[in-house]
């Protein structure tokens, strides 16, 4: 009993200081992106999105990468994209770009995983948005694009379609006026807040699974799952095998990230940490919503095509850093070596945590918690103006 309760104790002290590694980046991000979106309209997404050419596609993961980081928000807004008339294919990439592009899962990875991790998935993203494209054009009938439109124009509830349906953005005056105006920065503290509700329970269960794979498994037991003694072999499995541990870890957004550096710690193969790191969109849970949102058929088709392209993206990304020398030859990611000291991530969490409750109290008295009710509302109740009263 007192060892399994050590390990317990160890195990969430793992996790907690993890959370505390991440937790001013975290802030920092989920700031930064919550000016994006103040300022970035959605009005315009569904017109700007309207087929599938390589400059809509570049659009799309522009608008991707100044939205939010939560994996279900993106889902939502995708279907509302394709409601309005956005080509699918360009939904579906300003999807992936949402949960691969976005600033806080940039930040999150340069501190745990190292700026390589970061720059390998800033080249396989956009890549992986390719890899998409083209198999949509060859496999996506007309006749699977209708169905899926008209099951998406149904509206059955899948997750956060309020949050999809909100407008808070400011469009007046040059981007620093619509910054520090007094709409400017009620939004910007309301997508904070949202923002933080929408991903918590993936952060913390990332925390969790993360700081219980790190306390109780054996370490030579990664080895023999990830054929790290087999290299050739073991950078083709690595990114076969990630997208599937992310399945089935129903761990998604910036929640992966602690999970992922455990992972690469194990001896996963670079690119097995990238191709894990991008199956946030397909884990269980939104492998469902993709079945209410689209139907069975199509869920079953963005499964397929999504774990190809993820697989596809992650192997070139492995041989190309690899022939460019840049793959990390030391597997000790921050998730083994954290401790809660007075050092300047302490420091920057004080200095964050003071940004974040000036934040949330703007939130508190400008309506946020009626903007917060809204968030998981049918689309038609939620997209309502929230700060109209």
């Amino acid at each position: 009993m007192g060892h399994v309760l050590t390990s317990l104790i160890h195990a969430l002290w793992f996790a907690f200081a993890m959370f505390w590694a991440i937790l001013w980046p975290l802030i920092l991000g989920f700031t930064l992106s919550g000016i994006i979106q103040a300022v970035v309209s959605k009005q315009q997404m569904a017109r700007l999105l309207g087929d599938d050419r390589p400059a809509t596609l570049a659009k799309a993961c522009g608008l991707g990468a100044a939205s939010s980081s939560c994996s279900y928000a993106a889902v939502a807004i995708a279907r509302s994209l394709v409601r309005k008339g956005a080509n699918f294919t360009a939904a579906m990439a300003f999807e992936l770009a949402s949960t691969n592009m976005v600033l806080e899962l940039t930040i999150i990875m340069i501190v745990f995983l190292g700026w390589q991790f970061a720059a390998a998935e800033f080249v396989g993203a956009p890549l992986m948005v390719v890899l998409l494209a083209i198999l949509f054009r060859r496999l996506l009938t007309r006749r699977m694009s209708d169905e899926a439109r008209a099951q998406a124009n149904r509206g059955i509830a899948g997750k956060m379609e309020g949050h999809a349906a909100m407008h808070m953005e400011v469009t007046d005056g040059s981007v620093w006026q619509r910054i520090w105006s007094e709409k400017g920065r009620t939004a910007i503290s309301h997508y904070f807040v949202m923002d933080w509700v929408s991903v918590w329970k993936d952060i913390a269960l990332g925390l969790l699974i993360a700081g219980a794979l790190a306390a109780w498994v054996p370490t030579d037991w990664w080895p023999r799952v990830f054929l790290t003694a087999h290299p050739v072999w073991a950078r083709v499995w690595g990114p076969a095998i990630g997208p599937i541990i992310a399945v089935l870890s129903f761990v998604c957004s910036v929640g992966n990230i602690p999970l992922a550096a455990v992972l690469w710690n194990g001896g996963i193969s670079f690119g097995g940490v990238i191709a894990f790191i991008f199956a946030d969109l397909i884990v269980l849970p939104v492998l469902d919503i993709y079945r209410k949102y689209y139907g069975t058929r199509m869920a079953w088709f963005i499964l397929g095509t999504f774990y190809v392209s993820m697989v596809g993206a992650a192997l070139v990304v492995e041989l190309v850093f690899h022939g460019l020398g840049l793959i990390p030859q030391h597997r000790g990611a921050t998730v083994s070596e954290l401790r809660i000291t007075w050092n300047y991530s302490t420091v920057l969490d004080i200095v964050f945590l003071v940004l974040a409750a000036l934040l949330l109290w703007r939130f508190m008295r400008t309506g946020g918690p009626a903007m917060l009710r809204m968030m998981s509302m049918p689309p038609k109740r939620a997209a309502g103006d929230p700060h109209g009263h």
